[in-house]
């Protein structure tokens, strides 16, 4: 049990260069936007050349992940690390804290009051931000699970250059999370409470008794957010954009699975798919063992996987 609860809290509040070499060649600066009323606050990777050169806008996962992809407790820099390979390479990126989380957060704040289209209004926003600057070429999205879909929905509302999916799910939240309670060793009792759960969030009513080992799934707190992820399909929503997709999956991440980019492409059969082995959730190479897998999560001395830095180079520029 103590493994299950470990992975849903990433879930839900869930390269080739040396890491000293790669932070050590790059500039950085502070950005920050205003979307209904909140300070957001991100950072600018800029390639060498500091104009005309196209631009990436990088969305986290679910949970409190910040900017550079970490969480309380779990460092890895996944996110601080590619942006600084993509900027070596001549493209640029803005990644940020979602309000409410790091240097997002501000007085007041209740993940009560949070819907998960304020996080695609937010998004909307950078992008906005993006396009008005002129030093900037084009203007791409890429999403990190949860940031997958979210990226996608501001990207064909903002009009974006191109969108890519890094570990995106291809089904409702509600059905992934399920999947992923009902991994073997899980006690049937407990994924029988999940599906409970579940049916009463998608019908709009309160799950008010939740176990204490679901209770970072469910907290009465964040349930009309979950409500508000549950209705959108992934695969629905893509189908939905016109201009370049790219849909990357990690053949060795242990929360979306391969059978998820599958249908991602079938919603977007125009889209280019491509599965990568031994990359895992948080863009890292890594072993399909669990325990090994989920190492790297807390491990930011690991480089980003190299075919993932290249498929994204190939695409933008």
């Amino acid at each position: 049990m103590k493994e299950l609860i470990v992975l849903f809290t990433c879930i839900l509040w869930a390269l080739g260069a040396k890491t000293a070499e790669v932070l050590a060649q790059t500039n950085s600066s502070d950005v920050s936007i205003i979307s209904e009323g909140i300070e957001l606050h991100g950072t600018e990777e800029e390639p060498e050349t500091k104009e005309n050169f196209p631009v990436v806008l990088l969305i986290a996962g679910s949970g409190p992940t910040d900017r550079n992809g970490n969480q309380p407790g779990l460092t890895n820099n996944s996110f601080k690390l590619l942006a600084k390979e993509l900027a070596l390479n001549g493209i640029g990126s803005v990644r940020y804290d979602k309000r409410g989380i790091a240097q997002s957060h501000y007085e007041g704040f209740s993940n009560a009051a949070v819907r998960f289209d304020h996080y695609v209004t937010d998004a909307v926003n950078w992008i906005n931000y993006l396009k008005e600057n002129e030093k900037y070429s084009r203007v791409y999205v890429a999403g990190l699970s949860e940031g997958s879909l979210i990226g996608m929905l501001a990207a064909k509302q903002a009009g974006a250059d191109g969108f890519i999916s890094l570990n995106g799910p291809g089904r409702p939240a509600d059905k992934i999370i399920l999947q992923q309670v009902s991994r073997p060793g899980t006690p049937e009792n407990v994924v029988d409470e999940v599906k409970t759960i579940i049916g009463k969030i998608k019908k709009g009513e309160n799950a008010e008794e939740i176990p204490p080992y679901l209770m970072s799934l469910f907290n009465p707190d964040i349930q009309p957010y979950l409500r508000s992820w549950f209705r959108y399909n992934p695969s629905t929503e893509i189908g939905k954009i016109t201009f370049p997709v790219l849909i990357i999956q990690g053949e060795n991440d242990i929360q979306v699975s391969v059978e998820d980019a599958g249908l991602l492409k079938k919603g977007n059969p125009s889209a280019k798919k491509v599965i990568i082995p031994g990359m895992n959730h948080i863009l890292k190479n890594a072993e399909d063992d669990f325990q090994l897998n989920y190492a790297t999560y807390n491990n930011p001395d690991l480089p980003v996987n190299g075919t993932l830095v290249q498929e994204l180079i190939l695409f933008m520029q």
